[in-house]
């Protein structure tokens, strides 16, 4: 970040700007820095206003005759450093370690999340991990967003990155993700063949309905329905950033729990419904859950499959809604 940007800028709320979002006003006026960052910085005390009236918070909601002053601080540099975070290995030998992700736990350094991550995690229990691949993503084939959970796998030696990575740039991997959505699928198996790229207007997900991107393939089967909601399994033909997440949306059934792809809609509580709406209203996170990986194991080409079930935060909700038909594994 440049000294400039560094600076202390004040604000004047203007007429139009009066009802409006604390952190939505810093980003319109100063659009290097995002809506995250810009709530980061009233969170952490380097905004302040003339007349707060109250504890001030990023949907503070902007009154007239306000200036807001904000101290613009520097983003923390990502830092791949060793850190004592617990993990569950569900396998490991000399070439490589599968485990279960939680939900929360962001993969690897970046810009929002410069440490505190699964990499972080690794580095701590193999410390040799720091000279596979990038230096901030070291061993890594393969990702998981932050709030989803389940399997993944990580090379722990330069022939084994190349090898693994290999198979998942052919799509010779099997991923299978469980999920549940918002809405009853019509079709009983279904595939989504889109392009993808960034949303034109909402910088933080990504569409099918670009003109110009990757191919973006995922084939779906219901495994139950509710009177609200599907049960899915997903399998992946290309692993895209949020691929799941953005094709069930753009279906019309977004995954339960979803925030930023509208997994959190308000239904009518209808009388068939009531049951439904009480359980996904208490998902902490999106539904969506990676339970089963297989690949060929890079020295020895065994084929390899491993499975997980629901964790403990979504399967009591998946069992109320699905019954036994939520158990995990499925046939495949």
């Amino acid at each position: 970040m440049a000294d400039k940007d560094r600076a202390t800028h004040r604000f004047k709320v203007t007429a139009d700007d009066v009802g409006g979002r604390l952190d939505a006003f810093l980003t319109g006026r100063l659009p290097d820095v995002s809506r995250t960052r810009a709530a980061w910085h009233v969170l952490h005390g380097h905004v302040a206003l003339n007349d707060p009236r109250g504890k001030l918070k990023p949907g503070f909601k902007l009154r007239a005759n306000t200036t807001v002053t904000i101290s613009v601080q520097p983003p923390p540099v990502p830092d791949a450093s060793p850190e004592d975070i617990p993990l569950n290995i569900v396998h490991e030998d000399d070439d490589l370690i599968v485990l279960r992700k939680p939900a929360g736990l962001v993969v690897h350094p970046g810009a929002g999340h410069p440490n505190h991550t699964l990499i972080n995690a690794l580095l701590h229990h193999d410390p040799r991990l720091a000279d596979v691949g990038d230096s901030l993503r070291p061993g890594l084939v393969h990702r998981l967003d932050k709030d989803t959970s389940g399997l993944l796998v990580v090379a722990r030696h330069a022939r084994s990155h190349a090898l693994l990575a290999r198979q998942f740039a052919a799509h010779t991997t099997q991923r299978r993700y469980a999920a549940i959505c918002l809405g009853r699928l019509r079709e009983d198996a279904l595939t989504i063949a889109t392009k993808h790229g960034r949303h034109p207007r909402e910088r933080r997900r990504f569409s099918g309905r670009v003109n110009a991107g990757r191919d973006a393939i995922t084939h779906i089967r219901v495994m139950a329905r509710s009177p609200l909601c599907s049960l899915v399994q997903c399998k992946l033909e290309t692993g895209r950033t949020h691929q799941i997440r953005m094709h069930l949306a753009e279906r019309g059934h977004p995954v339960a729990g979803d925030t930023l792809y509208g997994g959190v809609r308000n239904h009518p509580k209808l009388e068939r419904t009531v049951a439904d709406v009480a359980s996904i209203r208490k998902l902490p996170r999106q539904a969506l859950h990676a339970w089963l990986l297989g690949f060929e194991h890079p020295a020895t080409g065994e084929m390899m499959q491993f499975t997980c079930p629901w964790p403990d935060d979504i399967a009591p909700i998946a069992a109320a809604l699905f019954g036994e038909a939520a158990a995990l594994p499925w046939d495949v």
